[in-house]
Parts: C-alpha cells; structure tokens; sequence
C-alpha cells in the first residue's frame, strides 16, 4: 500500500473524518487489522480562513506548497488536499511537488457521470459555489451544476465557517440546509454534491430527496484505490 498524504486541518472537523473514512474504507476493504498508511499534516485554520475572507490568496498558496513538499519528503506516494476551497490553489501548491494530487472536483465528477447524472446542484463555501476554478472541471467533465440563489448561498457559506467548522451542528441549520437542497431540486439538479468536506454533517442520503455525492467520502475512496494499485 502506497503512503498517502494528507494535507488537511481546513478545518480540522473534517480531517478527522477524512482519517476516520479512510480507517473504515481500509478495514472493509482489506480486513482483519488493516489500517491505512498515512502521513496527515493538519494547519492552523484561523490564519487560514482569515487570509481567504481578505483575498490574500498568495500567502495560503504559499503555504500549502510548503506542507506539500514537507509531506513529500516524509515520504508520502499520493497527495490529498482535505478541503474543496482550497484546490484553487492546487497549481501553485504542486510547483516542485512531483508526487500526484487526486483532485477532489476530478474524482466526484467521476463518481457522478459513472452513476449516471448530468446536472448536480452544489452546496460549498461561496468561494467554491462563485469562483471558475471548482464549477469549470464539473463543466469540463460534462456536467451543468446548479448553484443555489444568492442567499442561499451566504446562508451555506455562514453555517460552514461558524458552525461545522467550529463542530457546532444544530437542528436549525440542517434544517436550513434540507431547504437550501429542496430548492436546488426544484431548480432542476437531479443530485446533490457535498462540495465542502464539512456539510456531510448535516446532509446525507436520509434527509436529500436526490440522490448525494460527499466529496469528502468519494475522495477518501479514490485515494484507497490509488493507494492501493
């Protein structure tokens, strides 16, 4: 088994997840004791999601070339970036990173293609939901996504940075988020992308009318089988 590295704590809620997924994918996979093998290099978010909401963009792609190289080093064989938001920086991320990046927008369009879909709707931080660098490989892949109104979209982006990032999950906000995918279902999306690692928290199969595609769960699978060839 390739050692796959994790570059994550964007937020930290959902790096846990991503090892806890990837523990439980190993275990079904493999059986017995199996385990996956991991390098996880988790960063402060605060400075993070600060340097994001004044647009310095320049300053989080640095350092995320940083902890990809530091993880290359230390001997990681696949790269993955725990965080939707931040694959807009994936180019400068990967300058002078020579091992591969599995793309999170990459594998979920697949996921969703193979299993028959053309139109998701797309839930995710207002950078993900507003910005080309997400919404283009999903148009690239052959897929029209659908993005919830303007409010909606600030009501999505609030929820994850002051609560799921903060692991604070609440009746009021899930139910908010049901509503938000209801409407994206009247608008036409014919499933549902999970497009930030954290909204898993409140959405699922049980609660969409369609059918969901968590990005943090179709990674954590994609990287295994990389992992695993």
């Amino acid at each position: 088994m390739k050692t796959i590295g994790i570059l994550g704590g964007m937020s930290a809620a959902s790096t846990m997840t991503y090892y806890r997924t990837l523990c439980d994918l190993t275990r079904a996979r493999l059986g017995g004791l199996h385990s996956p093998q991991l390098l996880i290099r988790s960063l402060d978010f605060a400075p993070i999601a600060a340097w994001q909401a004044d647009g310095d963009w320049d300053a989080a792609a640095a350092l995320l070339n940083t902890e990809a190289q530091a993880l290359q080093r230390g001997g990681a064989e696949v790269l993955v970036l725990a965080a939707n938001t931040m694959h807009k920086l994936v180019e400068p991320m990967m300058a002078g990173v020579t091992i591969p990046l599995l793309h999170i927008a990459d594998v979920t369009a697949e996921a969703i293609r193979a299993a028959g879909f053309r139109k998701p709707g797309l839930m995710a931080t207002a950078f993900t939901m507003e910005q080309s660098f997400y919404t283009d490989r999903l148009r690239s892949a052959g897929l029209a996504q659908v993005v919830p109104g303007a409010e909606d979209r600030a009501e999505t982006h609030r929820i994850i940075y002051d609560e799921l990032c903060r692991d604070i999950i609440t009746d009021a906000s899930r139910s908010a988020y049901e509503a938000i995918a209801g409407r994206l279902v009247v608008a036409g999306a014919d499933c549902l992308i999970l497009g930030c690692t954290e909204i898993g928290m409140l959405l699922n199969a049980g609660n969409v009318s369609v059918p969901v595609f968590d990005t943090l769960v179709i990674h954590c699978e994609a990287a295994l089988e990389m992992a695993l060839r």
